[in-house]
């Protein structure tokens, strides 16, 4: 017997469950698992992905986070681009029929994927599979036979496909053949498990009997919660602005992840971390009893999710800023600067965004440097949060906006517009 290279089998299952909404069936996983451990053969589990838009956000995580834990136990992680089912496009929550992607944005946006996942997955361990290797090459006969081991009364128990029949909206031939389409993927892949998110379950579940019908053992199907998004209601998307992109800078990911209502954060913590239930449950408490305050939990939460993308060092660096210019009320240590030079006329000159110089008088209302600046859409603007309070210059509130800026001498002015827009103005 060769020498097992897998963790206990218990062990492997309490990793995968983590997140996890179901498992189906969890025994067959069970299963497999043992067969691994004694043959020291690695499954091969796969997360198939359809470039559909160019960038990934937080809530794209979750699934592929899994997928990471599996290539972390030592089984095989394919990650499959779907560029031929992404010319379909998967009705799965759509009220109508989606407009296929041409072929140059599907390239374009499979491209931009992989250089995103290795954030996540480990490139040299990664298995990369394009789904037109075989879909492709497909004839006609070949996508009749397929369809033969499928009955049309099944396909119309899928929600989406029910629900649009009840309204009278119509459904194209070609979304009927979608999940057909990719569970043949799974049978190309002999893929041992298949995961997806609790929207993909009667794909998978297609798959899993399509792989049956070909004579391959059927896979298990592992599907993963849709993580809400920074309103705190809706599923994480990027039209509903409601996201955080993964490859955003450390201080707005950090912000943006501050912005979550407290009760969200459990689920962050649960889906896009490495923390065990059992970590996660004594930090709960800790809220609960008032020995931790809710922002100082969410602080290392944000502090967590942006070192994975960025490294600890951004991770440290960003809860820094926050902690300095949101509870300490002080400036950011790094701040945009705008250099203002006195001239031997009077004038104050800056350099304006096209290249040129500009001036302005010499003692400005700040309300008019701002707007001079580019800090404000209009001077009334300015002075209107001046008046109420938002204007800060060194630590102080500003709220008269009649005020000048002091170019008598030579200066530095850190300056708060708000509550998050900094700039430091230097007077040479």
């Amino acid at each position: 017997m060769p020498e097992a290279k897998f963790k206990p089998v218990e062990e492997q299952l309490a990793y995968v469950r983590k997140g996890v909404a179901e498992i189906v069936p969890e025994e067959e996983l069970k299963q497999k698992l043992a067969n691994s451990v004694q043959t020291g053969k690695p499954l091969r589990v796969y997360l198939g992905v359809d470039p559909t838009a160019p960038d990934i956000h937080l809530g794209h995580t979750v699934v592929l986070r899994k997928l990471k834990h599996f290539q972390d136990m030592g089984h095989t992680a394919i990650f499959m681009i779907g560029d031929f089912s992404a010319m379909i496009g998967d009705p799965t929550g759509q009220s109508e029929t989606r407009p296929p992607l041409s072929r140059e944005q599907v390239d374009a946006n499979a491209k931009t994927y992989l250089e995103q996942v290795y954030k996540i997955l480990d490139r040299e361990k990664t298995e990369v599979r394009y789904n037109s290797e075989w879909l492709g090459k497909m004839s006609s006969y070949d996508v009749v036979r397929l369809c033969a081991h499928y009955r049309l009364a099944r396909m119309l128990e899928r929600e989406d496909f029910r629900s649009r029949l009840d309204k009278n909206l119509p459904i194209a031939v070609h979304e009927l053949l979608y999940p057909l389409l990719t569970a043949y993927d799974a049978v190309m892949l002999r893929s041992d498990v298949e995961l997806g998110a609790t929207e993909q379950k009667f794909n998978i579940l297609v798959h899993r009997e399509i792989q049956r019908e070909y004579g391959v053992t059927p896979q298990v199907a592992v599907t993963l919660p849709i993580l809400v998004g920074l309103d705190g209601e809706r599923k994480m998307s990027k039209s509903l602005g409601n996201y955080v992109a993964i490859t955003e800078a450390p201080e707005g990911m950090f912000g943006k992840l501050m912005s979550i209502p407290d009760e969200v954060m459990w689920s962050y913590y649960e889906l896009v971390t490495d923390r065990t239930p059992q970590q996660i449950a004594a930090l709960k408490e800790q809220v609960n009893s008032g020995a931790l305050h809710p922002m100082d939990a969410k602080m290392r939460l944000a502090e967590e999710v942006v070192s994975g993308f960025h490294g600890a060092e951004a991770g440290r660096k960003a809860a820094e800023n926050f902690q300095r210019v949101f509870r300490d009320r002080q400036a950011p240590t790094e701040m945009q600067e705008r250099r203002l030079r006195r001239r031997p006329d009077g004038l104050l000159e800056t350099e304006g965004p096209d290249g040129t110089q500009q001036s302005i008088s010499a003692s400005p209302k700040w309300p008019q440097l701002l707007k001079y600046l580019a800090q404000v859409e209009s001077i009334s603007a300015a002075a209107r949060i001046t008046e109420q309070g938002g204007l800060e210059i060194n630590g102080k509130i500003v709220n008269d906006p009649m005020a000048k800026l002091d170019t008598s001498r030579a200066g530095s002015y850190d300056v708060r517009l708000g509550k998050k827009r900094f700039l430091r103005i230097i007077v040479e």
